[in-house]
Parts: structure tokens; C-alpha cells; sequence
């Protein structure tokens, strides 16, 4: 995260950009980006914290709804569409179980596997997310 409150001036960014061969408009644009990324985070993190979840719980949730031919996914599957470490996706899977919002069930066609669907508890949790979750995203694209 980005945590610098006041960007530098124009003049510090331009002395810098000068000695290290950098477009000094180029760092400024990125640096505001960065910043401006860093609010919304603040921003999400927030909203998804009064929603009883975190940014990864919701991630999760997502991903499994957005599957088009199934309705649930593996461990594995979901692992390699966000990126954490495996000891973190076990970890968030088992605490979204332990509240109810997702389901892990042995594999009907390989008893080996497990699958990780939404439970109705999950699934109206994230309806009841995305509503203001496509608000701030919104809104932060709405001030240019």
C-alpha cells in the first residue's frame, strides 16, 4: 500500500526524475495513481470490513460465483485465480466455512478432491456486497 499522505512537490519529482533519467510526468502520474489506489483500497477494505468480510473472503466469494458452468470450484481452482499462497487460501476457505458462506464437500467424481460452493447464506451475502462495491468502484473512476 501507498501510504504517503501529501505527494511531493512537482519540483522534488522533476529533480529526481532529472537525475535518474525518468519523464517527470510520467512519475507524478504514477504516483497519484498510486495514491489514489491506495484510497480506494482504504475505501474497500472498509466497506467489506461492515459487510463481514475482507477484500480476499470477497474475492473468494466471487470467484466461485462467476463460473459459468458450475457452481462450485476446487481449492486448486480458486488458489490459482487469486493470488495468495496456499496456506492463505486454506485458511480463508476454512474461516468463509466456519461463518457459513461457502460449503467444502468431497468431490462426487474423485473422493480425493473437494469442491467449494456458495452456500444461499453466501451467495446473498455477496448480492447484498456488490451493490456498493460497484458504487465506490464507480465513484473513484468518476473523478478522472
Amino acid at each position: 500500500m501507498f501510504f504517503l499522505k501529501d505527494l511531493p512537490s512537482q519540483q522534488m519529482v522533476g529533480t529526481y526524475a532529472e537525475a535518474y533519467g525518468a519523464d517527470p510526468a510520467h512519475i507524478s502520474s504514477a504516483l497519484l495513481m498510486m495514491r489514489r489506489a491506495s484510497l480506494l483500497i482504504r475505501s474497500l477494505d472498509a466497506y467489506f470490513a461492515a459487510h463481514g468480510l475482507s477484500q480476499l473472503r470477497f474475492l473468494v466469494l466471487i470467484v466461485i460465483d462467476r463460473e459459468p458452468d458450475r457452481d462450485w470450484l476446487t481449492p486448486n481452482e480458486i488458489a490459482q485465480r487469486i493470488d495468495v499462497s496456499k496456506p492463505v487460501m486454506t485458511r480463508t476457505l476454512q474461516s468463509l466455512q466456519q461463518d457459513g458462506l461457502i460449503s467444502i464437500s468431497a468431490s462426487p467424481s474423485d473422493g480425493r478432491s473437494k469442491e467449494a460452493a456458495l452456500t444461499p447464506e453466501g451467495r446473498q451475502r455477496l448480492q447484498d456486497t456488490l451493490p456498493g462495491y460497484f458504487k465506490l468502484l464507480s465513484e473513484e473512476m468518476a473523478k478522472g
